[in-house]
């Protein structure tokens, strides 16, 4: 009994976190979209007074967002510098698109009917389609990860829809080691378009098929990106 009462009395001391904790990470997830839009590049210093600002927030309610980023590994903080938006290497670029591979492929070929949820994909296409015909390409991109985002969710997996929010975001970070927008997220987007008639079949496999090649392309395009990119000066 006396444990239990102690417990209580514990959890009533943390009660005052509560709400910091919940604005950190409504914060941490402002800044992940804005990652994940491509708003930021990575090497990118955060400036915590123009943020703390202008989202009329505290300092310490940015410190946690900020360590909340950090562990989600899309920014770093460095001694006495700040904090920074992360950049990727090799390594983690054939992580990421090993996890996707996983994920997403194993998601669509499991299909032998048109799927519940496939609105939201049809809407990333669409999405993609609008960016395609006003020239913006980053938007495209963004309508791309919006796509993939759609795929993993026609499994109905809280997790996995977690998960793939986080490869998103990271994978952002990636992508700005392509010099060309259009010539990288252009092409990708009849490839969604394939992707889509197939599930509306409901033929996952063959939607499965393409995705792993689509997939196998993108990374070498990215790796290929890293390999010819300049070196960061020293800081």
């Amino acid at each position: 009994m006396t444990d239990h009462v102690n417990a209580s009395l514990s959890l009533e001391a943390d009660r005052a976190l509560l709400g910091r904790t919940s604005t950190a990470e409504k914060v941490a997830e402002i800044l992940r979209t804005r990652i994940i839009e491509g708003a930021f590049q990575p090497g990118e210093r955060l400036a915590e007074d123009k943020i703390v600002k202008a989202l009329s927030i505290s300092r310490n309610t940015l410190r946690e967002a900020f360590r909340l980023l950090t562990h989600a590994r899309l920014l770093t903080h460095e001694m006495n510098r700040g904090v920074f938006v992360r950049s990727l290497t090799t390594d983690d670029v054939r992580d990421l698109y090993r996890v996707r591979r996983m994920i997403e492929c194993s998601v669509v070929s499991a299909i032998t009917a048109p799927p519940a949820g496939l609105a939201q994909v049809e809407a990333a296409v669409a999405e993609g389609e609008r960016a395609e015909r006003a020239g913006a390409w980053r938007e495209l991109g963004t309508a791309n990860m919006h796509f993939h985002q759609a795929l993993t969710g026609l499994a109905n997996s809280p997790r996995l829809d977690e998960m793939m929010q986080q490869i998103i975001a990271e994978l952002r970070l990636a992508f700005h080691v392509m010099n060309d927008p259009e010539r990288f997220h252009g092409p990708y987007l009849s490839r969604n378009q394939a992707i889509l008639i197939d599930l509306r079949r409901g033929d996952g496999p063959s939607a499965s098929e393409k995705l792993s090649d689509y997939l196998t392309v993108a990374e070498t395009q990215l790796l290929a990106g890293f390999a010819t990119r300049s070196p960061s000066p020293a800081p």
